[in-house]
């Protein structure tokens, strides 16, 4: 099967019948918002220099782009700031953290070429990021009212008033094997960060009176706060594998949700809410696609920070941060829940508290 395009060239028409599979359709979709007068020259050598083996073809992308194209493109990478990068659609997140790192460590970029030596920049990456820069596509700016974004990144419903005067919040995320918390109050101060761990999940399903029995026993350890917040994690029901997991996650939040929420039978004001676990990771820059990274390199860097640094953006006391490296990010064994806890907080504060920006 094929899809045709036609490409005007002096003047002329012609039609180029392209299979879908090829990789010639592909590097036609990425030069298609290039400028007309450039166009067709640019399709022509993209034909002869590009295809599995481009990056073994030598240096490629200076025959797809012109000598001044190349130059503006390089002073955008060699230049702009990682909040500048991260205007670029492509350039978001991780990527722009890439090319500021691997110009600190090696220098300015030379030529194109260069990029892809940065992680996660492949050669058909460097190719649409090289697009994107020279035809940023118009975004809309529009910053949805408040009352929608917090409906996007936190459920349930409360009233912002409530939250612009929360002082202290317990920030929870569970896992197979653990549940982990972190208590901060309104100046990213850490006042208790630590997990417990209870079952372990190998294919079973506990009875309901196990779950009420070990979640009450965490809860009973937990400082008292003016809001619970849960990570939202969404698994798949198609996945018949993931359901023992699904089903855990279910009770344990329900539980959780019946358990710290005591407000709300007294006076229907909700305690608990929940937090999207992909809207944390795209507020730190952990989102590969659809899937999130660790973060404990970034709590090693905040906990550095809080040492070194005369205003840091999250405080630790003195008198644990040896004990928080030593015990937690210095164990060989992940303790994901941990660190998501932490930063779970921080972009509570950050967001939803102090409304700082969000992308969603």
């Amino acid at each position: 099967m094929s899809v045709r395009y036609f490409l005007k060239a002096r003047g002329r028409w012609t039609c180029f019948p392209v299979p879908l599979t090829s990789s010639l359709f592909q590097d036609l979709q990425n030069f298609c918002c290039r400028k007309k007068s450039t166009e067709s020259e640019r399709i022509n050598s993209s034909f002869a220099s590009c295809g599995k083996n481009a990056k073994e073809s030598g240096n490629v992308l200076d025959k797809i782009f012109s000598s001044e194209e190349q130059a503006s493109i390089l002073h955008v990478l060699n230049t702009a700031s990682n909040k500048e990068l991260d205007a670029f659609s492509l350039l978001r997140g991780r990527k722009s953290v890439n090319i500021v790192e691997y110009r600190e460590k090696f220098g300015p970029f030379q030529n194109l070429e260069s990029l892809t030596n940065v992680p996660l920049f492949q050669h058909k990456t460097v190719v649409q990021v090289c697009n994107s820069i020279l035809c940023p596509k118009t975004e809309k700016t529009k910053k949805l009212p408040e009352n929608v974004q917090l409906r996007k990144f936190i459920k349930s419903d409360v009233k912002s008033e409530r939250l612009k005067a929360v002082n202290s919040i317990v920030s929870i995320v569970f896992g197979t094997r653990r549940i982990a918390w972190a208590h901060l109050d309104r100046k990213l101060a850490v006042l208790d960060w630590q997990h417990d761990d209870c079952w372990k999940l190998r294919d079973k399903i506990y009875p309901s009176s196990v779950y009420l029995e070990e979640i009450s026993s965490v809860i009973s350890k937990m400082p008292e706060a003016d809001f619970y917040v849960l990570e939202k994690i969404t698994l798949s029901f198609q996945n018949t594998t993931l359901f023992p997991i699904l089903l855990h996650f279910h009770i344990t939040e329900a539980m959780l949700y019946a358990l710290l929420d005591k407000t709300f039978a007294q006076e229907g004001q909700h305690q608990v809410l929940s937090m999207s676990r992909s809207a944390v990771g795209k507020h730190f820059g952990l989102m590969l696609g659809d899937s999130r990274t660790s973060g404990k390199e970034l709590v090693k860097q905040f906990i550095s920070e809080s040492v070194m640094k005369k205003e840091p953006r999250v405080f630790f006391p003195l008198d644990k941060v040896v004990h928080y490296r030593e015990r937690f990010l210095s164990d060989s064994h992940r303790v994901e829940e941990l660190y998501d806890s932490l930063l779970q907080a921080i972009a509570f504060y950050e967001v939803a508290v102090f409304e700082r920006d969000l992308e969603f």
